[in-house]
């Protein structure tokens, strides 16, 4: 090597994320504020079922479907993540408390739905 030569550059700095692109705080809000119409039409849809019509009607087949435990705890857990990914400075913990939300809000669907 030559004692001459100039020293490898060094490494550049990671560039910082841009302050607007982030978006999970106002997907996690309106997927909060979208899940009670979401859970109404769901309840209605059950509700148009045949077994539901049964039950309503004739008091038969009115076996319940998921537990109502599962449905609490849903709904517990997205409304803990949606906080968290309301309140979370790193945009990472945001974006996982984004997706525990959404997939916490569809078990609660899917348990309204299980008593079709």
């Amino acid at each position: 090597m030559d004692a001459t030569a100039p020293p490898p550059p060094a490494p550049a700095p990671p560039a910082p994320v841009p302050a607007g692109t982030d978006r999970t705080r106002l997907w996690s809000a309106g997927c909060a504020l979208l899940f009670a119409p979401a859970a109404l039409v769901t309840w209605i849809l059950t509700l148009l079922s045949e077994r539901a019509a049964r039950c309503l009607t004739y008091g038969e087949g009115c076996e319940p479907g998921l537990p109502d435990s599962a449905f609490d705890g849903s709904l517990g857990l997205g409304v803990v993540a949606c906080a968290v990914a309301l309140a979370a400075p790193a945009v990472r913990v945001r974006r996982v408390a984004l997706a525990v939300q959404l997939l916490a809000e569809c078990m609660a669907l899917v348990v309204i739905l299980s008593r079709a």
